[in-house]
């Protein structure tokens, strides 16, 4: 005869449950940066980029692995909180970055006919850095984010 054994929690499960509760816990978060601790390097060009205006953290979305095993190919995606209506639109998102040779890595200009402010494509990357996407909109404001991405090979070298 074949025993059912009751659905119970052992004290393997539970202790192989709290673990990974725990491990959850020790995971630092990746916390939104003040355009305060941007880098030396990239302020100069976000002005630039913004008229002048120092943008605000928020209503922009970065999308970006945390670890990139190459940058020869790296996924980015930059979604904007905008209705996209003549009234209130995004005009241009800018995509910086801290470490490459040129650190301008795109600009994208928007109307309210793009229906939605979102934008996918693919970056070099030389080596770890800190990527910062800004979204400059009709009123004059501008928002931003940024993200640190994990680069194993790096791609763009200088004299490459």
């Amino acid at each position: 005869m074949i025993y059912a054994r009751p659905n119970r929690l052992s004290r393997r499960r539970a202790l192989v449950g709290l673990l990974g509760c725990l491990g959850c816990l020790l995971v630092p978060l990746r916390k939104a940066r003040s355009a305060d601790a941007l880098p030396e390097k990239l302020a100069p060009l976000i002005r630039q980029a913004t008229g002048g205006v120092m943008p605000q953290v928020g209503r922009v979305t970065l999308t970006l692995p945390a670890l990139a095993e190459s940058g020869h190919s790296v996924r980015l995606r930059v979604r904007v909180e905008s209705p996209m209506t003549p009234q209130a639109h995004v005009r241009q998102i800018h995509v910086f970055s801290e470490k490459n040779p040129r650190p301008v890595i795109a600009r994208f200009s928007l109307g309210p006919r793009a229906g939605r402010a979102e934008v996918h494509t693919r970056i070099r990357l030389a080596g770890t850095q800190q990527v910062v996407a800004v979204a400059v909109m009709n009123d004059g404001t501008a928002w931003m984010a940024s993200a640190e991405v994990v680069v194993t090979a790096a791609a763009c070298v200088e004299g490459s």
